[in-house]
């Protein structure tokens, strides 16, 4: 290009290529748009209705045209085909589309239209299509207007692996459709490095807790994928992945240890979580898992085992308020039931159609409370119990004795070594009838239903599935049932990359986000449920993929191309969740009880939060903190009381288990970072290390990389440990006898001796930095 000057203004042959450039730029931008929305020949990309226009017809459209009848307008609806290209409803001659046809689509012509009496989204609404979408729209009916069902419930079919350039570059399966989607965006994957970083990654994620320094001088020294594959295998055995598993089936259960409400009494839920350890460790399939849990009173086996599986549907909040309707709440108990598993097993927003038929997705009120019929035939009250006499589980409820521990149930926790009473299902002798109820309000039932799921997911066929909770389980593991598989491998991609295949892993619905890769998670799950719903299985299969075992080093190009990281070209730098950043630190300082399963503890917390937050009746109106190891329990055994939950754990995003929930939002505030600096649990871990490196007999720098490698499990730089070194040094200059023996005496765990309290104080400090460090934190 040619710049010249005349009178201090560009020149006029610069003006004329800078126009034909911007010309040109603009006509390439044009036709990519529209070669990636596809066009009208044979043989180009066509414009898919799932990926291009369900998404804007469920934003814009849906509310009033979609599955709620009460909100249709003019009977007209576009989430069916049959509804979409039917004929007006006040003009027979006139049909909203006309395949092949933009000109004949009374859609078409009303989303062109600047009538505001005539134009859709009407103005009145606040919607409005832009002009890239009425483009795609007009497309799309020139194409033949085809519809597709939602991807979500398309049946499972056998995937075949696509193929790939880099075959050499593919541990497993799971990498041909990673590395096809790399290559389609001009992308290259990260390198796949045996290194501190990648074993650290794997620790966490399958058993909650770093690589103590001799792991690491295994894998160190071999650095291959033989070694690595092996510490695997050994982590997927340890009793540490049962704990790490159940965090998350603990969020999706709603687990805590008490009722909830205003007077939020004692309850005693922990041996249930106990089992769920114990099931995963076991590796019991997912359909065994969740079988049992949704209707292991109902098997023709049943034992004690199976029924205390069922607490499963017992963790909602209880009412044990005086003048409250008895009724309401046991609506409210059974309402819960329902939503979690809609949206803890199905991915399903089953609670939008409590009060009308769902807006987006198909499932009517009618479905809703077919479903609820499963769940509202428990002998149960609303009110059941009085916290003054410390009623720990309202009926039904099943008793544990020191027999059972012996025997069957010897999987449970001998701390507390009581007859324990636990909450579980059992279904009355006379069905309870089930009515759809106006608003969802208890009081207001109209059309009675019976038991079924919605159609559009798989219809409940009765000479199939029993009319029970147990049929109920049987038609989730159907293998024409298109959810079961697909959610749960999803709950496991997000446990081990941040984020599900679908980023919304609780919404597999219109609403939600599509999967960034379809094909992989339809051959993820169609192979998970073909090989018994393995669990472990799976979780094997993510760990030795290459994708897994890519470095998380990014370069320009993938952040300019691929910000978020949709795609996988690097591997994730992930937080460490509320329970495992507890767990790191308790383990590296050495003070971490090994201890498994078992009553929840109340270690460190600030003084007077659930004084300030209850009735001031019951077990739970003081917090009266535990003794000895107790406090030194497993972020998972934390005391979770629902009024007033864990504050360090909600500060670092832990859930209140208010309800279910299938993901945890991550946040990065100061508080965090304060809570780092000032927790009495994080300052007596630091003093205990501390302490007990006096003991270690090399020199400082040698201890310093110790302590590096033991809280960042990793070997340190030599820049970096100078920096940490002169930090060590500076503490010890400014620190004082006096403020040096403060320091050392946080924490009640008993240290015999002290050689040198200003060293063990500055020492002390050091380690409090290192746990303060991004890195830590990150796995």
């Amino acid at each position: 290009m040619i710049l010249g000057f005349n009178s201090g203004k560009i020149s006029y042959t610069f003006l004329l290529m800078n126009l034909s450039y911007k010309l040109i730029l603009g006509t390439i931008i044009f036709m990519g748009f529209i070669l990636s929305c596809g066009t009208d020949r044979e043989g180009d990309n066509k414009i898919s209705f799932n990926t291009h226009i369900r998404p804007i017809l469920s934003d814009k459209c849906f509310k009033c045209h979609g599955p709620d009848e009460n909100k249709r307008i003019s009977g007209y609806r576009l989430d069916l085909e049959s509804g979409a290209f039917a004929a007006l409803k006040d003009r027979k001659d006139k049909f909203g589309l006309v395949a092949g046809h933009p000109e004949l689509s009374d859609m078409h012509a009303r989303i062109t239209s600047a009538d505001p009496d005539y134009m859709m989204p009407p103005p009145e609404s606040n919607l409005a299509l832009t002009d890239d979408e009425k483009l795609l729209i007009e497309k799309w009916i020139k194409q033949g207007a085809k519809y597709q069902q939602h991807w979500s419930f398309i049946p499972l079919a056998k995937v075949d692996l696509p193929l790939i350039k880099k075959q050499n570059w593919a541990s497993n399966e799971i990498d041909h459709f990673i590395l096809k989607k790399l290559e389609q965006k001009g992308l290259e994957p990260s390198e796949i490095k045996y290194d501190a970083a990648l074993l650290k990654r794997m620790m966490h994620d399958v058993g909650g807790l770093p690589p103590t320094i001799e792991v690491q001088d295994i894998f160190l020294k071999n650095r291959d994928n033989k070694t690595y594959e092996k510490l695997v295998d050994q982590a997927l055995a340890s009793p540490q992945y049962g704990e790490k598993m159940a965090i998350l089936w603990m969020d999706i259960a709603r687990y805590a240890d008490s009722h909830g409400y205003q007077d939020d009494g004692l309850r005693t839920m922990w041996p249930w979580r106990d089992w769920v350890i114990h099931a995963f460790n076991n590796n019991y399939s997912y359909q065994k898992f969740v079988t049992w849990q949704l209707a292991g009173d109902l098997l023709p086996d049943k034992n004690k085992e199976t029924i205390l599986a069922t607490g499963f549907n017992r963790n909602h909040k209880i009412t044990q308020e005086g003048g409250v309707i008895d009724e309401e709440y046991r609506i409210e108990y059974v309402t819960d039931r329902t939503n979690t598993f809609g949206k803890g097993l199905l991915a399903m927003t089953f609670e939008c159609a409590k009060c009308h038929d769902h807006k987006y997705d198909p499932i009517a009120q009618k479905d809703y409370y077919s479903t609820f019929t499963f769940f509202n035939q428990i002998d149960e009250k609303g009110l059941n119990g009085d916290i003054q006499l410390a009623s720990l589980a309202d009926p039904p409820y099943m008793t544990i004795t020191a027999a059972d521990r012996a025997g069957l149930l010897k999987f449970i926790s001998n701390l507390d070594t009581s007859e324990v009473r636990v909450m579980i299902m059992k279904d009355s002798a006379n069905i309870r009838k089930t009515n759809i109820l106006e608003r969802g309000v208890y009081d207001r039932p109209l059309k009675e239903v019976t038991y079924g799921t919605p159609d559009a997911i798989l219809k409940f066929d009765r000479s199939k599935f029993d009319s029970s909770r147990l049929g109920l389980a049987k038609w989730m593991f159907d293998p024409k049932n298109p959810l079961t598989a697909r959610v749960f491998v999803n709950q496991m991609w997000q446990e081990f990359f941040g984020k599900g295949i679908v980023k919304t892993s609780g919404d597999f619905g219109l609403q939600g986000d599509a999967p960034s890769h379809p094909e992989l998670l339809d051959w993820l799950a169609h192979d998970f449920m073909t090989h018994n719903w393995d669990i472990k299985r799976l979780v094997k299969q993510i760990l030795t993929s290459s994708v897994y075992k890519q470095s998380s080093q990014v370069t320009d190009k993938q952040v300019a191309t691929d910000p978020e990281n949709v795609f996988l070209s690097h591997g994730p730098r992930i937080k460490l969740s509320a329970e495992l950043l507890k767990d790191h630190i308790l383990s590296t300082s050495g003070l971490l009880s090994s201890e498994i399963g078992g009553p929840s503890v109340k270690p460190y917390q600030p003084k007077g939060l659930w004084e300030s937050a209850t009735s001031g009746r019951g077990q739970l109106a003081t917090y009266i903190e535990d003794q000895g190891n107790k406090r030194y329990r497993r972020g998972l055994y934390h005391f979770i009381k629902r009024t007033v939950p864990p504050p360090s754990m909600l500060i670092f995003d832990g859930a209140n288990r208010d309800q279910c929930e299938v993901k945890r939002p991550v946040t990065n505030t100061p508080l965090q970072s304060l809570v780092m600096m000032n927790d009495y649990q994080i300052l007596e871990a630091s003093r205990y290390l501390a302490i007990n490196t006096q003991k270690d007999k090399n020199k400082t720098e040698e201890k310093l990389n110790n302590l590096f490698r033991k809280i960042l499990c990793r070997n340190a730089k030599s820049k970096e440990i100078q920096s940490i070194y002169d930090f060590y040094e500076d503490n010890k200059k400014n620190l004082t006898n006096d403020k040096a023996q403060k320091l050392i005496s946080f924490g009640n765990y008993k240290i015999d001796h002290v050689v040198d309290t200003i060293q063990a104080a500055a020492m002390m400090q050091t380690i409090q930095l290192l746990y303060n460090l991004e890195e830590t934190a990150i796995r």
